[in-house]
This record gives structure tokens, C-alpha cells and sequence, in this order.
């Protein structure tokens, strides 16, 4: 009888989360060519093929299907049977969660304070996509994530946290100055993974007449670090448009300023966890530092 390698299977959960594999390895610590080792001792040990190599993107075969859906099912019994050992203690445990990269740099200073506090609590967070944060709810690989926007999946549940404002960064400078339109294209846009959908939402918002999608936008840098996007407006570089858990996080936030549009914009954050009778007491410790720091977004 075969018996399954646990490390090989986590890795393809992951990569069947992610879609990706560098982001994948990213994750887990693992360089791209380890993981596609992984995933290729995973297929020779169940002798069928689990990953469409021709088909564009990322897409499983059926056996693939078949082996994801048994993957999560025993990470989802690993975590209830290791539930059960802890008892009902708040500070002892594993505690595993996911959100978007600014909602994160806000929310792991108090995780950090809770295991200064509690030894026998170990914390996982893990900045992510939101499609990879409901995928990792659903398979077990996290207690909660936080979203933006209520799931429609029927095996999840969701706790609105509130609505987050999402800012138009300038230089100091600019502190009780509205911009115009073409005052940031002289600026220069501070691109970054979100930025096209941030500024659709408040660019087009209060600038309709003049926006017409981020290609047409004057920018000045790219960069895909969450901690990093507000440097270059700090410096006098350009403008940027972030989640205000991002801007909050940062440091030097003394040196930006915040446009005051007269058409906000916003992100709905949930709280997402898989549907259960009750949260153990872990969990909703979890959950309340969860809303403290949502708290501190209005």
C-alpha cells in the first residue's frame, strides 16, 4: 500500500491555491525548481499526471481533482484532531491566518504582542491574493481570512469588519491641497499589484472625466512591495493609492498627505472561516484582535 508524502501533498495544495507556480515556492519558502520537484515525485509516486502541462494557465486533471479534494479534507481532520488536543485554552496553539499584504503589516504587530504574552501561542500570517485566501480557508490551511467583500461559497462564513478607506497618498506638501487631475499626471502614478483596480475605483470616482484606465496614466515607478509603495510619494516621487491599513503601517506616514476627495472609496472587509458550530476559544481571541485592528481603519 502507498503511503502518501505529506510534504510533497502540501506543496501541491499550496500550488492548487496559488495557481502559480513561483508564487507557490514564494510561500513556502522553496525555490520554483523545488517545488516542480515536488509536484513531479508527487505524480511519479501516484503514477498519474495531476497538472495539465499543455493547457493554458493552470489547470488539473482529473486526478488532480480527485487528489486536491482528498488534501484538503485531511488537512481540515489534521486541524480539528489537533483543535481537540489543545483543549479550549485561547493562548496555546497554532493560529493561522491570511489577508492582503497592508491589512497584514497592520494586523502582526498584535499578533506579536499576543505571543510576547502567551508562550504557547504560535502565529502564521500570510499576505495573499484574495482567491488564495478563500482557496487556503477552504482547504484548511487557514483558521481565517480577512477579504474584501462578503464569499458567496456555501461553506464559508463571513463577519463584516468594516469598511476601509482606500487613500490617495501625495507628498507632505500637499496636506490640505486637492489635487486636479492634471497635478498628478505631473506627479506620476506609484504603480503596484493593486494599483489598476484601486485607481478605478477612486479615480474614476472623482475624475470622471479625465480618467480612462491606468494605461493612460503617467507613472513613474512600479514597485510590488506593500511596505515600500508609500517611500517614493514620501520623497517627493509621485502619488500612490493604498488600502489605509497600508498607510497606517507605515512608519513615516508623517511625511504624506491624504487627498480628502469628496467621492470616497472603500473596501468592505469580511472576516471568512469555514462554517462550524462554535469557534474555539483560540479562534475568537483571534477574531477580536481581528476587529481591533479594523477598529483603527475608519
Amino acid at each position: 500500500m502507498r503511503e502518501l508524502n505529506s510534504l510533497w501533498l502540501k506543496s501541491f495544495t499550496v500550488l492548487c491555491e496559488e495557481r502559480h507556480f513561483t508564487r507557490a515556492a514564494e510561500r513556502l519558502n522553496m525555490t520554483q525548481p523545488g517545488m516542480s520537484q515536488h509536484i513531479a515525485k508527487l505524480e511519479q509516486q501516484l503514477g498519474v499526471p495531476l497538472v495539465e502541462r499543455d493547457a493554458p494557465g493552470f489547470a488539473l486533471t482529473d486526478a488532480g481533482e480527485k487528489t486536491l479534494a482528498m488534501a484538503r479534507m485531511r488537512w481540515r481532520e489534521e486541524r480539528d484532531f489537533l483543535d481537540s488536543l489543545d483543549g479550549d485554552d485561547e493562548d496555546r496553539g497554532t493560529i493561522s491566518v491570511a489577508s492582503s499584504g497592508s491589512f497584514a503589516m497592520l494586523l502582526y504587530p498584535a499578533l506579536m504582542d499576543w505571543m510576547a504574552q502567551a508562550p504557547g501561542i504560535s502565529a502564521r500570517l500570510t499576505a495573499a491574493p484574495e482567491d488564495s485566501i478563500v482557496a487556503g480557508v477552504l482547504s484548511g490551511s487557514y483558521d481565517v481570512g480577512v477579504i474584501a467583500g462578503a464569499p458567496r461559497h456555501p461553506r464559508l462564513a463571513a463577519e463584516y469588519l468594516g469598511a476601509e478607506p482606500l487613500d490617495l497618498i501625495l507628498p507632505r506638501e500637499w496636506a490640505g491641497r486637492l489635487p486636479g487631475f492634471d497635478q498628478l499626471q505631473s506627479l506620476g502614478f506609484i504603480r503596484h499589484p493593486d494599483a489598476a483596480a484601486y485607481a478605478d475605483a477612486v479615480l474614476g470616482a472623482n475624475f470622471a472625466k479625465d480618467y480612462r484606465g491606468t494605461d493612460r496614466l503617467q507613472v513613474r515607478s512600479f514597485v510590488n512591495q506593500i511596505g515600500q509603495i508609500p517611500e517614493p510619494v514620501a520623497r517627493g516621487l509621485g502619488y500612490a493609492i493604498l488600502p489605509r491599513s497600508g498607510i497606517l503601517a507605515y512608519p513615516a506616514r508623517e511625511k504624506l498627505a491624504t487627498a480628502q476627495f469628496a467621492q470616497p472609496s472603500f473596501l468592505e472587509l469580511h472576516l471568512v472561516e469555514l462554517k462550524r458550530r462554535r469557534r474555539s476559544a483560540r479562534i475568537e481571541k483571534l477574531a477580536g484582535l481581528i476587529r481591533k485592528e479594523a477598529g483603527k481603519l475608519a
